[in-house]
């Protein structure tokens, strides 16, 4: 898939990856969402189906936050508070261990209802602003979106899938 260059295609790219995402998550077993068998985002670490979509959450949530504080002219810590971007290792754990309770289909919903806010995000905003100046360091609003939703949408698919194969599920 092309790197968005437009609100749009930003749009049609994070849709997209979600929809065939979500596909994928909702013929996982709840009895098997919470088996550590996937490769984690930390090497040399298992994470769970449960732990990826808390992972995709975490960084969706970030993205809002980042949004947020910088529409409201405050400061914003990047990755997250805490945290650097060479400990986003770290920052995985972090996000899993924040969902660790949830049961799988309520991790569903939440990352439904997460996908559902940074859409209204970028329809909220013009491709100017989306693209049309850096917005942290050499990046625009957009590619920083792209970068925490449509790509790791595309890249947990393709775990998913590698890992709903090796444990014959689906």
């Amino acid at each position: 898939m092309a790197v968005p260059q437009n609100r749009q295609a930003l749009l049609d790219a994070i849709r997209t990856t979600y929809r065939k995402l979500a596909t994928d998550l909702a013929s996982i077993p709840p009895e098997y969402a919470r088996i550590a068998t996937m490769e984690g985002h930390a090497q040399g670490t298992y994470m769970s189906v449960a732990d990826l979509v808390a992972y995709l959450i975490g960084w969706n949530l970030l993205v809002l936050k980042w949004c947020n504080a910088r529409s409201s002219g405050q400061p914003v810590d990047f990755p997250e508070t805490g945290y650097k971007w060479n400990e986003l290792g770290r920052l995985a754990q972090k996000f899993y261990a924040d969902q660790a309770n949830v049961a799988y289909p309520e991790l569903l919903q939440q990352f439904e209802q997460v996908h559902g806010r940074i859409l209204s995000l970028v329809e909220a905003e013009s491709d100017a602003a989306l693209y049309g100046t850096p917005w942290y360091e050499k990046y625009t609003l957009g590619r920083m979106i792209q970068l925490n939703t449509a790509s790791p949408y595309a890249n947990a698919r393709g775990r998913l899938r590698k890992w709903k194969k090796a444990s014959g599920i689906g």
